[in-house]
């Protein structure tokens, strides 16, 4: 579990088959290397990769297929700057939100374009996977950063996202280009309430007793009104 609290930048890059090379120039100072270890999880560009090898400057870390089909990681032979989190610890801060490190699926930048107070990041997906949990003023993680979503369309196929001059300096979020491509990750809460209302649905249709019951709380008048709470304290 991460917070979309990205602590420093690295260089990823594939190394042999279905494996990660991740390399940084760390210090005393770096809040990952400092205490990095084997089995750790480290969510790099917001996936949530576990180290299997240290090295002198970083770690290697395996990816599986569906990492691959489902990520940018693996994507470019070259070695991109990607945004690098420890997981989250019990008992620290929670600035962003929670973060899985499960790749929904990816969009790519349309525009972006400074202004007095941030940057505003547009950005279009074409994977229903995503844009399903995209909705205005709901949290995204994009790349690994706890975004909040500004704008969207309907069916959340495009969004916005105001990012402040410290996110954008500190991630990889400044070197993007338009036609760049993202990873995206929508918030873990919209899924849970998403599969909830479908094993609903599901129960209702399938159980005529239960059907009946909702058409009639539906239809009947609730003996909870306005006069009721008034007279009793409320």
């Amino acid at each position: 579990m991460f917070t979309g609290l990205v602590q420093t930048l690295g260089k990823a890059q594939v190394w042999g088959d279905e494996k990660i090379k991740v390399s940084w120039s760390h210090s005393a100072h770096d809040p990952i290397y400092a205490d990095l270890a084997l089995g750790d999880s480290v969510a790099v560009d917001g996936i949530c990769l576990t180290v299997t090898q240290l090295l002198a400057d970083g770690f290697i870390a395996a990816i599986s297929p569906e990492t691959q089909n489902r990520t940018t990681l693996g994507r470019s032979p070259q070695a991109n700057l990607v945004n690098l989190e420890g997981s989250l610890r019990v008992g620290s801060k929670l600035g962003g939100h929670f973060v899985t490190g499960h790749i929904d699926g990816v969009g790519y930048l349309d525009a972006s374009v400074r202004t007095e107070n941030a940057w505003e990041m547009s950005f279009t997906v074409s994977d229903d996977r995503v844009s399903r949990y995209i909705v205005p003023k709901g949290s995204i993680a994009i790349n690994g950063i706890s975004l909040t979503v500004a704008d969207c369309n309907a069916s959340g196929s495009w969004f916005k996202a105001a990012v402040i001059p410290l996110t954008y300096a500190e991630t990889n979020l400044q070197y993007l280009s338009p036609g760049d491509l993202v990873n995206l990750e929508g918030d873990v809460l919209g899924k849970y309430v998403e599969k909830f209302l479908k094993l609903e649905h599901q129960s209702s249709s399938h159980d005529p007793a239960l059907r009946d019951w909702q058409e009639t709380i539906a239809t009947s008048e609730s003996p909870i009104t306005a006069d009721f709470l008034s007279e009793h304290g409320y």
